[in-house]
């Protein structure tokens, strides 16, 4: 008999140590995260694909005895990441409820497809996680689902843990919100959950992260816990103990998603709503006129033999915008995003030009 899709809980949370490294520590920090009530599956990495071969890399089959007995003292579902088949039969024969695909699994069709054959025929009450690759690719994301669902497993979710980037921040992943939004508009039936722990990579950022994806109607969170953080053998740096997740837990606001206000609610929400509609034909309206200009300058440059890109000016345009909006509530981050795709958009015009005109 199928059981109800676990995925589809409002507020849902997985939480664990990254890895699996002891039986006492997994065990202990299982215990605890049970204690506080607010924990709705177990996770723990057992194969841990990490960056340079001289670090931690798992415990391997053994931690999947571990992570058993942790369901079994519990009574909570227990959750691993998968990279093989030999993983996802290894880890269905311990009892393992739900099965995740890291973001660089998720990168690599032959590895998802090696998964998806694995899972082919499973017992349809085992859930697939499907992390985003670690590029900002939406096809290939789908891509993961695609092949997933091809197998015949029925209950799929989404995780946003972040996006890979070469500029440093304050954040181990970049965010890019806009490529979650733009899976669950092509995926809407798929749960979503948000891995703060992964987009930030620290413990100070956590909770304003889940907080924004409760904001914007993600279905839950996967987030890192262990007993002695500090001493994690992988990630510590973004693991908070049992105590601290509650307490994060606690603080973090999931908002209805409808109101007993209908009618009152639905009016002033299409006011709103016509004005951004208004707004945004203004502003693209607008940018068909810079880039009208845009092309003017191309046609001046070709005339005159001169490189499109004038790195000099470029940076002048960047700073008189910021000292300008700094005072309209608008975040330099934002700014210079959108300086940035009108920037290589005028770039492309003016290719464009000068190669017709050559």
């Amino acid at each position: 008999m199928k059981h109800d899709n676990i995925l589809d809980r409002r507020g849902l949370v997985i939480a664990g140590p990254c890895s699996a490294e002891s039986r006492e520590q997994l065990l202990t920090t299982a215990t605890q995260l049970s204690q506080t009530g607010r924990v709705d599956a177990l996770r723990a990495g057992i194969w841990k694909p990490r960056t340079k071969p001289d670090s931690f890399e798992g415990v391997g089959k053994v931690g999947l005895e571990w992570l058993a007995e942790a369901k079994r003292l519990t009574g909570l579902p227990i959750a691993t990441e998968v990279a093989t088949a030999e993983h996802v039969e290894l880890a269905l024969a311990a009892g393992v409820d739900i099965l995740w695909l890291g973001a660089r699994t998720t990168s690599n069709p032959f590895s998802v497809q090696e998964v998806a054959d694995a899972l082919r025929g499973v017992d349809s009450n085992v859930a697939v996680l499907i992390k985003n690759p670690t590029t900002s690719d939406v096809e290939l994301w789908c891509g993961a689902v695609e092949r997933i669902a091809g197998s015949g497993i029925e209950q799929i979710g989404l995780v946003h843990r972040g996006f890979a980037g070469y500029a440093p921040t304050t954040l181990r992943n970049a965010p890019l919100w806009q490529i979650p939004l733009e899976m669950r508009q092509r995926m809407p039936q798929l749960p979503m959950l948000c891995d703060p722990s992964h987009i930030c990579g620290n413990r100070t950022g956590l909770r304003d992260m889940a907080q924004q994806a409760a904001d914007l109607d993600y279905n839950g969170l996967m987030i890192e816990s262990h007993y002695a953080p500090d001493s994690a053998l992988s990630d510590a740096q973004q693991q908070i103990t049992p105590t601290e997740l509650a307490e994060l837990l606690s603080s973090i606001v999931w908002r209805s998603r409808s109101t007993d206000r209908a009618a009152d609610y639905q009016g002033r929400l299409d006011t709103l709503r016509g004005t951004i509609d208004r707004l945004d034909e203004q502003i693209f309206s607008l940018l068909a006129e810079r880039m009208e200009v845009a092309e003017q300058i191309g046609r001046l440059k070709q005339s005159n033999n001169l490189t499109i890109l004038q790195s000099g000016r470029w940076g002048e345009v960047v700073e008189r915008v910021l000292a300008h909006t700094r005072g309209l509530n608008l975040s330099d981050e934002f700014v210079r995003r959108v300086l940035e795709s009108i920037h290589l958009e005028s770039i492309e015009r003016q290719k464009q030009i000068i190669n017709n005109d050559k």
